[in-house]
This record gives structure tokens, C-alpha cells and sequence, in this order.
């Protein structure tokens, strides 16, 4: 005896203690797949094509958790002529949910991103000349590597996937393998690279540079083939067009010029823009007939190659526009990001009301114009400088002057928590990333309002709740509906 209290007392108590702990550790809690995780819809897409079924209905998917089976990769709702009657099923695959930031311990801004071909990886080359390379799936830093000298502006993977051209701040290009192992070095430009293209043979790139000019190179000897000089003012950037010979540049000269890449002419000049363009982009797929450019004077203009004439402008931003990029699958769907940190995703042949165009007709002397389908007003905290989509459609990149890069899926079926995510509430307190990413369960629980509270409302009748009086809740009327407020 040791006091009143025999030896081994405390002991036990803790060993029941550990007990309990282990056991609650041990019991299975409700975990979900996320929606980046594109192995299970993929082979579950592969097996309805094996057994003929190759309709999609977008009603086929319903807001409530067990219908993420039936959610079904970028390539499931791809518009086809087979069956043109469907709809536009790119509504699916807008990317609408935040669900990873990755950041470097010594941050730089970040000034563009590169999926690795196969899209396992994530390219990020920061402002200090770094790049780094992230995880695509479970997004966990690999490595980091100094690659430049100075800040790098543009990236480039060679459509046969076997090479990767980087631009600089002081004008040099580099050639790097897949292996990142560097290859070569061309002093190309006085001034910074902005943008780099390749031509759909890879036998040729395009380099645009502040310099005011744009330089076609021979990609096997890295030897300058011809220089197209137009612009009056900095190339901000560049696109060769991925099936046609055809050159499309933005500069600070608020011009938009269209290039036969045999000739140094440009074959014609677009006006209609009223500041810097800061990005083109040709539509990449469909008929890759598009061109979309987004400028400093809040708009997104989308051009007809074929009448070389602009059919749609876009003026639903309240600040000026940094980039622009299409989707990969759906060449309805387009994506514009802003210098206020601010995301919009568009759909191009939406329906547009009647209020709309008389809203937006005084603001756009031509064409028509649209409201996004989705908005994220606080995807950064500060400007955008790129965005990304993967190959496969399901995951877009966006990157910018706040030094991080953030991901974005698709959203889950049934997500209370989709539109309160600090991204949309700008709720920024701590590590507020952390809570939404890196718990067990990707979807959160709605933890604003408790059930009680919401029972308590006048009005509002919910199935399976007590009115804390021990009673059922009874219906004010016969025809009303439980969740919806009573007249």
C-alpha cells in the first residue's frame, strides 16, 4: 500500500485510457474519394463503352453523395456529332471547387505553369528562376531545381512531348529533356521572353519578347530563321495555331496581329481592344476555329478566323483581365482570371436572356456578350498570372503574384460547403487552406448554423426532427414541402 491507495491504481486508469483511445482510432469514419482522383471514373467509363453504353445525360447525376459513382471523366461529356441532341454537357466539368494549395517554403511570385505531358507532375517556374515540380494527384512537393538565372516567364512542352523550352527575364531560351537535363541555351532576345509556341510539327518555335518583336527559330539547330516585327511596343504574348500555319500575337500596343509564319507580314490586325493585351490563346479543341484574347481594358473578345471578326465579347469582370485559357475537351468552355485575383468560367453557347444584352449592349459596340456560368472572386489574393488544365480536363492550375499555386476540380455531388469555402467568403483566417484540404474527408461538414438552430426557424419544417417538445413537427398546409418556408 502506498497511502490510502494500493500500487498499480493510476496504471490501470491509464491502461483503460490507451484502451479507449486505440479503439476509438480504430473505428471507421466516413471518408470520401476526391474528385481528382481519375483512376475509378475512368475504368468506370472504359467498362460502359465495353458494354455500348455511350450516352451521358447531364440528368444523370443528382445532388447527393452516392451519385459521385456516376461521375464520369471530361472525355465521358465531350460533344460529338453522334449524338448532338444531348446538350451541352459541359456543365459538368466546370471547375468549381478549390481543393489544394501548394507553396514553396521560400516564395516567389509564380509567372507560369506547365502540366507535365503525361499529367502526373506540376511545372512551376517562380520569379527567382526556380522551377518545382509537384505531384498531380495528391499534390506533395517532388523537387525544386535552379533553372534560370533569372525570372522565368514562359514554358513550352513540344507536342510530341519530348522537350520543354523555357524564356527568361533576360532573354534566354533553354532546351530541357523530359529528365530536366539541360541541353542547350540560345541568347535569343535583349529583352524578356513573354510567351513561346511551337509549330505543329515541332520542327520550329516561336518566341515573343518585350523587345517588341517576335523571332521564329529552327528548333534542331537553334538557329534564327526570321524575326516578324509589326508591333510598336512589347509582344506580351504568342500562339501558332496547332493544326493551321498561323501566328496570332498581343501587345502593349493594344493590337492583336495575325502572322503567316512563311512571311516577316503580319496578314492582318485586329483593333479591338482599347489597352495592353495581356494574353491569346487559339481554341485548342472542336475546330480550333476560335481565337480568344483578354486585355487590360476588362474584356475577352472572341475572334472568327473565318470572317476575322470578333462574334463574342465577354465584359463581366470588374477589373482588367491577365489571362485566358480553353479547355482541353470542351471547346464551348473558357477560362479567364483577373489581376484581383478573381476566376470565371464561361460557356460560349449558353442562352442569353433578353436583360443581359440590353444590359452589356451599351458596353459592347459589337457581338454579343455573356455572363459566366461560375465565378470564384477570391481564387488569389493578388493577380493571376497563369492558368492550366490538365490533359485529361478534370483539374485546372492557376498560379499568380500571391507565390502559390492552387487546384481546382470539379464539384462534388452534394458539398454543403461548395459556395462557403474562404475562396468565396474571402474568411481568411490562419492556415485556412489547411481545413479545407488536408482533413480526412474532402467534403466538410456545415458547421455555420446548427440543426437546432434551423429547426427553431419560424416556418421551416424538417423530416425526422423534434420540435424539442418531444412532438413530430406537424405541416402548416398540405401541400407544403419540408425545407422550404411555409405561406
Amino acid at each position: 500500500m502506498y497511502g490510502n491507495r494500493p500500487y498499480g491504481r493510476q496504471d490501470r486508469t491509464t491502461y483503460q485510457q490507451n484502451i479507449d483511445q486505440q479503439l476509438a482510432s480504430q473505428e471507421k469514419k466516413t471518408s470520401y474519394r476526391r474528385t481528382v482522383d481519375h483512376g475509378s471514373n475512368m475504368g468506370r467509363w472504359h467498362i460502359q463503352r465495353s458494354l455500348g453504353i455511350t450516352d451521358n445525360p447531364i440528368g444523370k447525376i443528382r445532388p447527393e453523395s452516392s451519385y459521385l459513382i456516376d461521375l464520369l471523366p471530361s472525355l465521358a461529356y465531350k460533344s460529338s456529332s453522334v449524338n448532338p441532341n444531348r446538350g451541352n454537357a459541359a456543365i459538368m466539368d466546370v471547375q468549381t471547387k478549390f481543393v489544394h494549395l501548394s507553396s514553396n517554403k521560400a516564395k516567389h511570385s509564380i509567372n507560369t505553369v506547365k502540366w507535365t505531358p503525361e499529367g502526373r507532375r506540376l511545372l512551376v517556374a517562380s520569379h527567382s528562376g526556380e522551377f518545382t515540380i509537384w505531384n498531380g494527384m495528391t499534390f506533395n512537393f517532388e523537387t525544386i531545381m535552379q533553372a534560370h538565372d533569372s525570372a522565368v516567364l514562359a514554358l513550352k512542352y513540344s507536342h510530341n512531348d519530348d522537350w520543354l523550352l523555357s524564356g527568361d527575364q533576360t532573354g534566354a531560351i533553354k532546351y530541357w529533356q523530359p529528365n530536366f537535363n539541360n541541353v542547350n541555351i540560345i541568347n535569343g532576345h535583349s529583352d524578356a521572353i513573354r510567351d513561346i509556341a511551337f509549330s505543329p510539327n515541332d520542327s520550329k518555335f516561336l518566341t515573343a519578347s518585350d523587345d517588341s518583336s517576335m523571332k521564329i527559330w529552327n528548333f534542331n539547330n537553334g538557329k534564327e530563321e526570321r524575326t516578324l516585327a509589326g508591333h510598336h511596343w512589347d509582344v506580351k504574348s504568342a500562339d501558332w495555331h496547332p493544326s493551321m500555319g498561323l501566328i496570332v500575337s498581343g501587345s502593349k500596343d493594344n493590337l492583336v496581329k495575325l502572322w503567316d509564319p512563311r512571311a516577316a507580314n503580319s496578314i492582318s490586325t485586329l483593333h479591338g481592344h482599347k489597352h495592353t493585351i495581356t494574353k491569346t490563346r487559339f481554341q485548342t479543341a472542336g475546330t480550333s476555329r476560335l481565337l480568344a484574347s483578354v486585355a487590360r481594358d476588362r474584356s475577352c473578345r472572341i475572334f472568327d478566323l473565318r470572317t476575322m471578326k470578333d462574334f463574342l465579347v465577354i465584359r463581366d469582370q470588374d477589373t482588367d483581365l491577365s489571362c485566358v485559357e480553353w479547355h482541353p475537351i470542351h471547346p464551348s468552355m473558357i477560362t479567364t482570371a483577373a489581376y484581383d485575383g478573381s476566376m470565371s468560367h464561361y460557356l460560349l453557347d449558353t442562352f442569353i436572356s433578353e436583360s443581359n444584352t440590353i444590359k452589356n449592349e451599351t458596353s459592347a459596340s459589337s457581338g454579343s456578350a455573356i455572363e459566366a456560368v461560375h465565378k470564384v472572386p477570391y481564387a488569389h489574393e493578388r493577380a493571376i498570372n497563369a492558368l492550366e488544365y490538365h490533359p485529361l480536363g478534370h483539374l485546372l492550375c492557376s498560379a499568380g503574384a500571391d507565390r502559390s499555386a492552387r487546384f481546382w476540380s470539379r464539384a462534388r455531388p452534394n458539398d454543403p460547403m461548395s459556395f462557403k469555402d474562404a475562396l468565396y467568403t474571402n474568411d481568411k483566417v490562419g492556415a485556412w487552406y489547411y481545413g479545407v484540404n488536408n482533413n480526412i474527408n474532402a467534403v466538410l461538414e456545415d458547421t455555420s448554423a446548427s440543426t437546432a438552430e434551423v429547426a427553431a426557424q419560424p416556418g421551416i419544417n424538417l423530416p425526422g426532427l423534434n420540435n424539442f417538445n418531444g412532438n413530430a413537427p406537424e405541416m402548416r398546409d398540405s401541400y407544403a414541402i419540408p425545407g422550404l418556408r411555409g405561406h
